[in-house]
Formats: C-alpha cells, sequence, structure tokens
C-alpha cells in the first residue's frame, strides 16, 4: 500500500510539473502514464516479493517479469505517441511514465522487506 500512494505521490508531483510546462492537455497524458507507470510496478514488486526468498531460479524468474512489464510500458508508450501524438506528445508522456517509474524503481528494494 505504501508503494502505491508514494506512486500517487510521484504521479502528482510530475504531473503539475508537466501541466506548469506544456499545459493541461500534456499534463493529462503525463499523469495517465505516471498511473500506468505506478501500475506495471506495483505489479512487478508483488511478483518479485512472492519469488524473493525462493531459489535463485525463481528469483531471477521474478526479476525477469518485472523488467518485461516495464518494458511493455516504453511499448505502450511508443504506440500511444506514434498512433495518437496529438493526446500523447512525446516528452511530456515519457517524463509522466520515467518520471515515476525510475524513482519507484530506485526505492523497490524498500518495499520488498
Amino acid at each position: 500500500m505504501k508503494l502505491v500512494a508514494f506512486g500517487l505521490l510521484l504521479t502528482a508531483v510530475v504531473t503539475a510539473v508537466i501541466w506548469l510546462i506544456w499545459g493541461l492537455p500534456a499534463a493529462l497524458a503525463g499523469g495517465l502514464f505516471g498511473l500506468l507507470a505506478t501500475v506495471i510496478h506495483a505489479v512487478s514488486v508483488a511478483v518479485l516479493k512472492r519469488a524473493w526468498r525462493a531459489p535463485f531460479k525463481e528469483l531471477v524468474k521474478g526479476w525477469g517479469i518485472g523488467m518485461a512489464l516495464r518494458l511493455g510500458g516504453a511499448v505502450v508508450w511508443m504506440v500511444a505517441v506514434l498512433l495518437r501524438g496529438d493526446l500523447f506528445p512525446a516528452l511530456p508522456t515519457a517524463i509522466g511514465f520515467l518520471g515515476v517509474l525510475i524513482p519507484l524503481l530506485f526505492t523497490e528494494i524498500r518495499f520488498l522487506k
């Protein structure tokens, strides 16, 4: 639950910064991808937490699933920007996604304990 709260806080901060720089439409896109990053990270941590005390093979599998989910989020970003660049401007949307995902990734070990 702390992970989701932290992700939502990061999403709110990043969305506010995007809104100040690029305006409301870009902030909506950035906020949407910030929420996507929070969901992806929460699922990744849940998968990894289940494998945390398991044999190494299971730990690596859990880590791989989490990385695949994060890569999938980047693919979703690319598809959204390429198909609907008018709704998802590239830079604000990427900042929304990565501005939430990277700080969550750096704090991942805290949420595994």
